[in-house]
């Protein structure tokens, strides 16, 4: 495995097939139900995770993956073969991953050279990312190459979800209460996005129906696309957004994916997520 190696965490909801086709090493995060502690992925699949959330009356909680597991990450890699690794992290506005991340790859010494990336994003946004590095590397780019090209499409990923309802969200203080309550109060069906790292509401939609209608606007209005990636999470109407999505055009084969335990733990069932690279200059 001569080059450089992507390294990411599983809050990137890349499958098991995609991340192996890629070359991607996934680091777990955990997740606690209880007293309970399971690996993301490894321990708790997506489907077992909302099945799990369905008879849990307690929030699930998330922990970020510690320095070790990303240094044994890095080790593998180089032992492997690797030349270089770059690892691409879930935000850091919400996840102290990054700062893991960091630290698992103090003390290789020049062991390997490790570059670490906050993707300022999460769920398939961070997966998208982390699909195209491993493409440049395979195509024989260079680590200040594959970080140059990361850093460039950090600014033209974009990632908007519709949520059942703000509750998961204001539970887990990754969005304010005052929008919750608002939510709540006039039925809003709200469409949220990742800005700067963080959750943030995007708009206010007056029914499902027409929140999903106006996720999908926004990657037709954006298009065409490089990729585009749709995420499930326990939503009973994905097919609705898979279909009207269908026909975007876009450079790579679009992508849907079970939304994952880290993710979903605060946007809570029925999620449905958008997440797509636009072209340079759009």
């Amino acid at each position: 495995m001569p080059g450089v190696h992507v390294v990411t965490d599983s809050a990137c909801d890349l499958t098991d097939d995609l991340a192996a086709a890629a070359g991607i090493t996934v680091v777990p995060l955990t997740i606690r139900f209880g007293d309970d502690e399971l690996l993301d992925r490894q321990d708790l699949s997506p489907a077992q995770f909302w099945e799990r959330c369905k008879n849990s009356a307690a929030l699930p909680q998330t922990s970020a993956p510690a320095p070790g597991a990303f240094a044994r990450a890095y080790e593998d890699a180089a032992t492997a073969g690797a030349d270089a690794v770059v690892c691409l992290t879930l935000s850091s506005g919400v996840s102290a991953t990054y700062q893991s991340a960091l630290a698992g790859s103090e003390g290789l010494g020049d062991r390997v050279n490790v570059r670490v990336i906050d993707t300022r994003s999460l769920t398939m946004g961070q997966g998208l990312l982390c699909l195209s590095a491993a493409e440049a590397a395979a195509g024989g780019a260079s680590l200040d190459e594959v970080a140059a090209q990361v850093d460039d499409l950090i600014g033209r990923t974009r990632v908007f979800g519709v949520v059942a309802s703000l509750d998961h969200l204001q539970r887990g203080g990754r969005i304010g209460g005052a929008a919750a309550l608002l939510g709540s109060l006039l039925s809003i069906k709200p469409v949220i996005q990742v800005k700067d790292g963080l959750v943030a509401e995007e708009s206010k939609q007056r029914t499902r129906t027409r929140s999903l209608e106006y996720l999908c606007g926004k990657a037709k209005t954006d298009a065409p696309l490089e990729r585009l990636a749709i995420c499930n999470g326990a939503a009973e109407d994905i097919d609705v957004v898979v279909d009207q999505l269908a026909d975007v055009e876009v450079a790579h084969k679009i992508v849907v994916v079970d939304l994952g335990p880290v993710v979903g733990t605060h946007a809570g069932p029925g999620t449905v997520g958008v997440c797509y690279q636009v072209h340079a200059g759009s």
